[in-house]
């Protein structure tokens, strides 16, 4: 079985690499076993297919290092915060049993991004559960619950709780990001509709926010996480 440390469950296909790909390139680097679960494909991406979505999270988890990326296919635009959909987020919490998860903002712009949030919370409590049965590999799976959720802070302006200082590691998440080439500005798709996130202006937004976040803890690039629990540390000296 593979266990995570961390398991990064995003609602879409690049949002793992929008707002945390830095800290991920960080834990790989120290040694930590890191995998992202999307949530959905994106099949309702105006740019684009389905097909093209997975072939760039694919090649996005090789610049990433991830040691697995997976995809439980919830419908785009239509999952909910429900029994069905609690148990499949379940069970991969289970069978990778990972100390953190990091998933979407609470709120946002997009409205899947919420519910993404309130479905990864709920299922994290639940997989704590020895009477919430799930099953993998026809086995009955053991109960548990990671020691903390985190989430990523998206396109909305939201107060991180905590800021990681990610500059050593800004070029690799950018390049990360740039691997969903049908996504983001790319000269090769202008024939395609052109939306907020194709703009070359949104890069320079994602920039600005880890810009803006760096400078309140004196590094250049950072990246924010909100946490619905007090966050604690060991050594005061471990703060900046």
């Amino acid at each position: 079985m593979l266990k995570l440390d961390i398991l990064v469950l995003p609602v879409h296909p690049d949002d793992a690499e929008l707002g945390c790909a830095g800290t991920i390139l960080k834990e790989v680097a120290r040694g930590s076993k890191v995998g992202i679960v999307d949530l959905t494909r994106g099949e309702l991406g105006t740019r684009g297919t389905a097909e093209i979505r997975d072939s760039e999270a694919t090649e996005s988890a090789k610049i990433l290092g991830l040691a697995v990326r997976d995809n439980l296919s919830l419908p785009d635009g239509f999952f909910e915060n429900t029994r069905e959909y609690q148990l499949k987020v379940i069970e991969v919490i289970r069978r990778y049993q990972p100390k953190i998860v990091i998933t979407n903002a609470y709120h946002d712009r997009h409205p899947d991004h919420g519910r993404a949030n309130e479905l990864v919370e709920a299922s994290a409590f639940l997989a704590g559960l020895r009477k919430v049965e799930t099953r993998y590999n026809g086995k009955i799976q053991e109960a548990w619950r990671p020691d903390l959720v985190l989430h990523f802070i998206q396109d909305n302006y939201i107060k991180p709780d905590i800021l990681i200082d990610v500059t050593t590691y800004w070029d690799e998440k950018i390049k990360s990001v740039r691997a969903f080439g049908s996504q983001f500005f790319n000269p090769d798709w202008q024939d395609e509709p052109q939306t907020y996130i194709s703009s070359p202006a949104f890069i320079e937004i994602i920039e600005g926010r880890a810009r803006e976040f760096g400078k309140s803890i004196g590094v250049k690039y950072a990246e924010g996480f909100t946490s619905r629990k007090i966050l604690g540390v060991d050594n005061l000296f471990d703060l900046k």
